[in-house]
């Protein structure tokens, strides 16, 4: 006969072992839910999506017997609003994904950021696919190109604020640049009155006229060069003289004449 205490052992073992592992894994997903859903969203609450659905589902006031009927031109509107919120979205995830992959891979950020992110990623894909289903049952073909229109919605609003400050910083700019000009007119009229002054005072040199300031060392050159000159001249002129009137050379050579001339006659 089979023994039914070695039998119940170990099937035992294993129903323990088979509960334990499921109430672990039951506790471990409520726990991890419940973290997830006490984390921080990424994004702030969606007005524009409210804002749809209170038209959508809009109820009566009290006193009144019919709900009042939202135009079709309104929600279409207010559907947009939403895309293009949506959109402005899409662009911060797929801006900020990259690097905040870099930061978790060296560890600078935690796990629960990426899992916010996770769960941001998550909430826009459902919104997508939810303007979507709600851009058909305006209109079948609406769907593919309402997002297109948001997109073109969302360029023009940035660029609209783009010019804003811009034109909000023109009066700044031309206060500075009147300021600006104010200050260099100041300091080359400065700069013209010191020329003037430093040109009335003769013993103060002029930067740009230098030949003025050394003047009179100038002028002793050129009375040296002078004196030099005629001392030179008077020189040449004695030396030319001598010259024409015959000088030494000249006399002792006409003395030397009458002399052989004498001697020539005595002999005859």
């Amino acid at each position: 006969m089979v023994d039914l205490v070695t039998l119940a052992i170990p099937f035992a073992y294993l129903s323990i072992l088979v509960g334990s592992l499921a109430t672990f894994s039951s506790l471990y997903r409520k726990r991890k839910t419940a973290k997830a859903t006490s984390l921080e969203p990424w994004f702030p609450s969606h007005l524009q999506r409210n804002i749809y659905y209170s038209l959508v589902s809009l109820e009566p006031q009290p006193g009144q017997e019919k709900v009042p009927t939202v135009p079709d031109s309104v929600l279409k509107a207010a559907l947009l609003r939403r895309a293009t919120e949506d959109i402005h979205r899409i662009m911060q995830i797929r801006s900020s994904k990259q690097a905040l992959a870099m930061l978790l891979q060296r560890g600078s950020v935690g796990d629960d950021l990426w899992q916010r992110f996770q769960r941001a990623e998550a909430e826009i894909e459902d919104e997508l696919r939810d303007v979507v289903n709600e851009a058909n049952a305006f209109s079948p073909n609406w769907g593919p190109t309402i997002f297109q229109s948001a997109h073109e919605m969302a360029s023009n609003a940035a660029l609209r604020k783009r010019i804003d400050d811009l034109q909000s910083q023109t009066q700044s700019e031309k206060e500075w640049w009147e300021q600006r000009r104010a200050t260099i007119q100041t300091e080359f009229m400065k700069e013209l009155d010191g020329g003037a002054t430093a040109s009335a005072d003769p013993s103060m040199p002029i930067p740009g006229n230098r030949s003025k300031a050394t003047t009179p060392s100038i002028e002793r050159q050129k009375e040296q060069l002078e004196k030099e000159r005629e001392r030179g001249t008077a020189t040449s002129d004695e030396d030319t003289v001598l010259v024409e009137a015959g000088g030494p050379t000249a006399t002792g050579t006409g003395k030397g004449g009458a002399g052989s001339a004498k001697k020539r006659k005595g002999k005859k």
